[in-house]
């Protein structure tokens, strides 16, 4: 993100929230609450109801700030406290469903069948020709403009509820699956067979954008 300020080390920020440091507030409100309000959407039914569990969070945040012990950091405990009130919302209207098994959209083969080779071909099993991925060279110009982000912010959007929950987690916040595990109370198994499949789909997405944008590259070099 363009003009993003690096956050302090959790012990000063942490101290600063206590202080009431308002510039301290508004730095972790817009660092942390776009992939908050990512990670609610898998709990609820609607974005409306998202974005008053991250605000709920945030609320619960200055109330308890002073009983954070430190145990964790302090992003663990914020994203915390925003599961356990995402769930909570989302059982009320009925919308949360167990992590412990994967939805009907969530399974089936994460790469289509027809680019491997089939049985009784040469190399079975391997790409098919002119099926393999080619390497990723993303032009410049679309890194400045952020359209690759934006790309990625929107194929995540687009993510079962599961998927984009443990990819939001794993890859936007940066958490290490066991904390991923610690917070949706799921087996490492589980974990990782949902990164998985969250990851393969986000790459077909990338691969289609970053074909086409090879393209365009290749036609304006051309002319």
């Amino acid at each position: 993100m363009a003009g993003a300020r690096e956050l302090p080390p959790d012990e000063v920020l942490v101290q600063r929230l206590r202080d009431g440091d308002e510039d301290a507030f508004a730095l972790v409100l817009d660092t942390w609450s776009g992939s908050m309000l990512r990670l609610a959407m898998s709990f609820v039914s609607t974005k409306d109801s998202a974005q008053e569990a991250v605000q709920d969070t945030w609320l619960a945040v200055i109330r308890g700030i002073g009983d954070f012990e430190g145990r964790s950091s302090l992003k663990t405990w914020v994203y915390r406290i925003l599961v356990n009130t995402a769930k909570a919302r989302g059982t009320k209207e009925s919308r949360t469903v167990p992590f412990t098994s994967l939805l009907p959209e969530e399974e089936g083969p994460t790469v289509d069948a027809e680019r491997f080779r089939g049985p009784g071909e040469p190399y079975a099993g391997h790409w098919a020709v002119g099926q393999k991925p080619h390497p990723w060279h993303i032009p410049e110009d679309h890194v400045l403009r952020g359209e690759v982000r934006e790309v990625i912010a929107e194929a995540i959007d687009e993510l079962p509820p599961r998927l984009r929950t443990v990819i939001t987690l794993r890859d936007v916040a940066g958490y290490a699956s066991e904390e991923v595990c610690s917070l949706l109370e799921i087996s490492p198994g589980n974990q990782r067979v949902l990164l998985h499949r969250a990851r393969a789909l986000l790459r077909r997405k990338l691969e289609t954008y970053l074909s086409g944008a090879h393209d365009v590259a290749g036609g304006r070099g051309q002319s």
